[in-house]
C-alpha cells in the first residue's frame, strides 16, 4: 500500500473512525459517516476532532480567541481525520483517485478576511499524501460566525475512488 507507507514514513498514525450507531457525528443529528455514489465518495463534516476530556480540538474563532497557526493546526489535523474516514470507507488509501471537490468552514471573527490561509494546511497535508495530481481540488472555503462545539474548522469533502480490484 503506497499511501500507507507514505503516512507511516510522515509518522502519521490514522485515528480509528467509527462507524454506524457509533458514529460520532450522529452527536449532531441523524447522519451517515460517508455516501458513495458510483464511484464518488462523499464525506460528512470533517473537523479536528476531540480531545480526551472529549472537548473540541483547537476551538475558537480565527482573529478573535485562536490564531491563525492553531487554526491551521486544526485543519492540518482534519486532512488527517479525512485520510482516516476515507480509509474507513473504502479500505484501501490507493483506491483514491481524485479529490472531486473540498468545501472548508472557517469560524473567524467578521474582521478575519483570509479563511483559505487556515484552509491550506489541508490542502497542503493531502498533496503530501496522494500528491499534487490528486489532492489538489476545486475548492472554496467560506467564513463563518460559528460551528458546532466552537471548533474553528471544518470541511466537507468528496473523493473520486477506483472500483476495488477483482480477484482472480
Amino acid at each position: 500500500m503506497r499511501i500507507e507507507t507514505r503516512l507511516q514514513d510522515m509518522g502519521i498514525v490514522l485515528p480509528l473512525n467509527e462507524v454506524g450507531p457509533s458514529y460520532y457525528g450522529t452527536k449532531y443529528g441523524k447522519m451517515k459517516p460517508y455516501y458513495e455514489y458510483g464511484q464518488l465518495l462523499l464525506l460528512s463534516g470533517q473537523t479536528a476532532g476531540i480531545d480526551a476530556e472529549g472537548n473540541a480540538r483547537f476551538p475558537g474563532r480565527v482573529g478573535r480567541t485562536i490564531s491563525v497557526d492553531d487554526a491551521r493546526h486544526a485543519a492540518r489535523q482534519t486532512g488527517i481525520n479525512c485520510v482516516a474516514a476515507i480509509k474507513n470507507a473504502v479500505g484501501d488509501l490507493d483506491r483514491v483517485v481524485g479529490f472531486a471537490r473540498v468545501l472548508n468552514f472557517v469560524a473567524c471573527d467578521p474582521e478575519f478576511t483570509a479563511p483559505h490561509l487556515v484552509a491550506s494546511a489541508m490542502t497542503d497535508f493531502l498533496v503530501d499524501v496522494f500528491g499534487d495530481e490528486i489532492a489538489v481540488a476545486p475548492r472554496a472555503t467560506i467564513g463563518v460566525t460559528s460551528l458546532a462545539d466552537d471548533y474553528c474548522f471544518e470541511t466537507w469533502v468528496t473523493v473520486e475512488v477506483a472500483e476495488p480490484a477483482r480477484r482472480p
